[in-house]
């Protein structure tokens, strides 16, 4: 059986919560669970309008469709949440210019389904921890051309400047990512405002620390909050079913 747990916080720094965590270990249309953290960017309260707005669209529209493709039922709900916050923005000034990231996952059997626009992320933690998604950021980009390294990367000033989000733009480009796992791996969706306050490692170190799902999460949280808290902190873990991850 999968299990997952799932916390929001705002962090140390902002007025604001603009993060919006969903999760649903049941099946929502033709998914058999569905995962996603959202972050927000826009003044005032139009973040945390485009995070909450993307992620029902995102969910509504998996749940009405009648594909059988996970990516396109995922791309397709995508492109929907991008097109509704355009249209929302350009008929209400207040919300101009407001977009969000997302990441999505879902576990099919003993695979990962993956889509992310943005820079919130999503890990695998078996006996390393691997980041699957890509950021779409400035600072990604130069790390990729070979401009900085990955640990200049991180403390980057540019780093909130991120290249794709829902909403930018009329048209949006997620990224989509298939993968097996093996038993005993854990899947982590988290937004910037963890990753940001900690290396990779130390999030490996907690998640494979033991402990409940829940005493797990709440001390990635916690973690990034001494360690900062710069900015509102998202994450999900998820234990993958063991019976459907197990090889034959």
């Amino acid at each position: 059986m999968l299990k997952s747990y799932a916390m929001t916080d705002i962090g140390q720094k902002r007025q604001l919560n603009q993060d919006f965590i969903y999760l649903s270990e049941t099946p929502i249309g033709n998914l058999p669970n569905v995962f996603i953290v959202a972050d927000g960017m826009g003044g005032h309260n139009a973040g945390d309008y485009a995070s909450r707005y993307a992620v029902e669209t995102v969910v509504e529209e998996i749940g009405s469709s009648f594909e059988k493709n996970p990516v396109r039922i995922l791309g397709r709900a995508i492109d929907k949440a991008n097109a509704l916050i355009r249209e929302r923005a350009r008929e209400d000034a207040a919300y101009n210019g407001m977009g969000t990231t997302m990441v999505i996952a879902t576990c099919i059997g003993r695979y990962l389904e993956v889509a992310n626009v943005g820079d919130s992320r999503l890990y695998v933690i078996g006996d390393r921890i691997k980041q699957i998604t890509q950021d779409h950021s400035l600072v990604e980009e130069m790390v990729r051309m070979g401009g900085i390294d990955r640990e200049s990367a991180r403390n980057h000033p540019d780093k909130n400047i991120i290249t794709r989000a829902i909403g930018a733009r009329d048209y949006v480009e997620a990224d989509f990512f298939n993968l097996e796992l093996q038993t005993g791996d854990m899947v982590l969706l988290c937004s910037d405002g963890l990753t940001n306050m900690m290396d990779d490692e130390t999030i490996r170190r907690i998640i494979k620390g033991g402990g409940s799902l829940k005493d797990r999460v709440e001390e990635l949280v916690r973690t990034a909050n001494q360690n900062g808290g710069k900015d509102n902190i998202s994450a999900i873990l998820i234990e993958p079913s063991t019976d459907e991850v197990e090889h034959d």
